[in-house]
């Protein structure tokens, strides 16, 4: 008897050849997957609801003097604010990201890694196109810097789509830190 193994391949299980039974051992960590995509798009929606029931448009927050501030901010572009106005298209462009990363992710094996990357990646993919599509815009926060030098101002989910990034590429770099919680074989 042949079984196909997690990996689409075959191993001999009975001696008998001819006879194939397919056999999965593991595959994606679709719960770890989801799971934290969810998380990531549930806090990154509270806590853009959260704030804008407290500032309005504009307005500031400090949080930990000049450094940590909150600003109400209303990006109509991409990432950094880039092409102004087209957040239609790039909701629509989002969502056809969405399918990539959860195809990619249905590919990827059996590393719990790359899941967590992959649901990061996903959650902040969603928190900002759920924006897009809703309110014509992405609610940003998050402001840091000194004085006038300031970073670009992010939220939740931006955090979590740079931090997958982060972790993709340190995977992609170094192979084993993606193979560092791989599920085992059944046997």
């Amino acid at each position: 008897m042949t079984a196909l193994d997690g990996d689409g391949g075959t191993a001999d299980t009975s001696g008998t050849p001819g006879t194939t039974v397919a056999v999965r051992r593991g595959g994606a960590h679709w719960i770890t997957f989801f799971g934290i995509a969810a998380a990531v798009w549930i806090l990154d929606q509270l806590a853009k609801a959260w704030l804008v029931g407290q500032l309005s448009p504009g307005e500031v927050m400090n949080v930990v003097g000049d450094l940590v501030r909150l600003i109400y901010s209303q990006n109509s572009g991409a990432l950094f604010g880039l092409f102004r106005d087209n957040a239609v298209i790039f909701g629509i462009v989002s969502l056809a990201v969405i399918g990539l990363i959860v195809a990619y992710h249905g590919r990827a094996g059996r590393s719990q890694y790359l899941s967590i990357a992959l649901g990061l990646l996903l959650g902040g993919a969603l928190g900002n196109v759920t924006d897009r599509l809703r309110l014509g815009y992405v609610v940003d926060f998050v402001d840091i810097g000194v004085g006038d030098f300031r970073w670009y101002t992010f939220n939740v989910a931006d955090a979590a789509i740079s931090l997958a990034i982060v972790m993709l590429i340190g995977a992609a770099f170094i192979p084993a830190i993606g193979r560092l919680v791989e599920r085992q074989s059944d046997g």
